[in-house]
């Protein structure tokens, strides 16, 4: 029996489908690399934009024909296209697929495989490799134990601050912290079959805990990523995504005294113009952003900071975004991820704003952008040529390693060694706006 998960999306669908997998190969199924070959076919869905809702839509209907040929193929659905409400309009338009499953949520899908009885057959085809399993809920899947080296732990689950224009709390419903106890066991579990980075995840991960009882009056996050630090094999913590009115001066400090804490922050801005961010429902302004990147680069020596951007959101003029170009050309940050606003149904942005940035001026705008941040970043990385960096080896692409560095730069190079895992010093000799080579002194 084999399984095949194809997922698309955030980091947190990249999470889910992880512990997925781990699920499945604790029933006995084992990975297939093609859909082709499976028994058990899940597509992990995002509807953040139309791009990515339009690929979904593709993939489903590719799987169509195979369904007709084989139809005791289980074919689930999971993920935001699914969301937490009643998805019978996804069972009418596609009567080909199994089961639906919310996201972070596979429970439907692996009681239906019981209710099939397909969970005991795989539990019998494995049953001789159960004692070579590592025990408890928290399992890379076969393939990624002892060669996954970084991997993303849900902190937080939905979001309740609804953005204008964003789906996730109508699909991932709201905030929800985990219990501290669960989120370790994690972390542990994860550390114990080789991971040596985790990055705690959340759409405001620094409201983490705010949900939860609480016995001081202190940021929450800080007490567990405190506890995260004490987890021995654990080498790098990164926490993701921020949201500029809740990253406190408490935060920055405990990233900058933790030593496992990495220095670099995911602080999306959307929009360089304060109207655009009031209609956003952002709450905060650019001056306040900018105060806090200043804050962040005082506090955090080093720091590299990345953001997220919407360019052609409704009513947005020229003037207001050459605000957002000129923010982006004041602040020079690391990173910037530049998309174009996408309406997304049931967000009051879809319903209040007219979508009246024409796509080709979106496309410009989003361009001109993408050729500053590319600018920025290649002079910022120039800078690094000559020095010593550490890089945690992630994987080995043809004949170069490859991982990343503290501050979030991709780096490659070649030794002949067998690196995965370790933290390796390499001297840059080039550097480009979205990636480093450099080399070890080894071969």
């Amino acid at each position: 029996m084999r399984y095949h998960i194809w997922t698309i999306g955030c980091q947190m669908n990249e999470a889910d489908s992880r512990r997925l997998a781990a699920a499945l190969e604790q029933l006995g199924y084992e990975p297939a690399a093609r859909a082709e070959d499976a028994d058990v076919i899940v597509l992990n869905t995002c509807v953040v934009r139309q791009q990515a809702e339009d690929k979904v839509y593709g993939r489903l209907s590719s799987l169509r024909p195979l369904k007709a040929r084989r139809p005791d193929t289980v074919i689930g659905l999971m993920g935001c296209l699914v969301g937490r409400r009643n998805s019978e309009h996804l069972r009418e338009r596609f009567p080909w697929v199994d089961v639906f499953a919310p996201p972070s949520d596979p429970t439907p899908l692996l009681d239906h495989l019981a209710e099939r009885g397909l969970a005991e057959m795989g539990r019998a085809l494995r049953a001789e490799d159960a004692a070579r399993r590592i025990p408890g809920p928290f399992l890379l899947s076969c393939q990624a134990q002892g060669s996954q080296v970084t991997a993303y732990v849900p902190a937080v689950l939905g979001c309740s601050h609804a953005c204008t224009y964003c789906i996730i709390p109508y699909r991932r419903g709201p905030e929800r912290s985990r219990p501290a106890d669960e989120t370790l066991a994690e972390a542990r579990a994860l550390v114990a079959q080789g991971v040596k980075e985790i990055t705690l995840l959340g759409q405001i991960v620094d409201r983490y805990g705010y949900d939860l009882p609480r016995q001081e009056n202190r940021t929450p996050l800080v007490g567990l990523l405190e506890q995260l630090h004490e987890i021995e094999g654990l080498e790098r913590i990164r926490f993701l995504t921020s949201h500029p009115s809740w990253m406190t001066d408490e935060l920055l400090e405990a990233a900058a005294r933790l030593p496992k804490v990495c220095e670099h922050l995911e602080v999306p801005v959307q929009a360089g113009d304060d109207e655009i961010l009031a209609r956003m429902r952002r709450g905060y302004t650019a001056d306040d952003y900018r105060r806090l990147i200043a804050r962040a680069r005082a506090i955090v020596p080093g720091v590299s900071i990345a953001t997220d951007i919407i360019v052609g959101f409704p009513g947005e003029t020229e003037a207001q975004f050459q605000r957002t170009y000129d923010l982006l050309t004041e602040l020079r940050l690391d990173k910037a991820h530049i998309a174009r606003y996408s309406p997304r149904p049931q967000t009051l942005a879809a319903r209040r704003y007219p979508d009246d940035v024409p796509p080709e001026e979106k496309e410009r705008r989003r361009k001109v952008l993408d050729e500053l941040q590319a600018r920025i970043a290649g002079e910022i990385n120039a800078r690094l040529v000559g020095q010593t960096v550490e890089v945690l080896v992630e994987g080995k692409k043809k004949n170069r390693w490859w991982g990343r560095t503290r501050t979030d730069k991709l780096v490659f190079f070649e030794d002949a060694r067998d690196l995965l895992g370790q933290q390796v010093p390499v001297r840059i000799t080039w550097a480009g706006p979205w990636s480093l080579i450099g080399e070890t002194g080894s071969r």
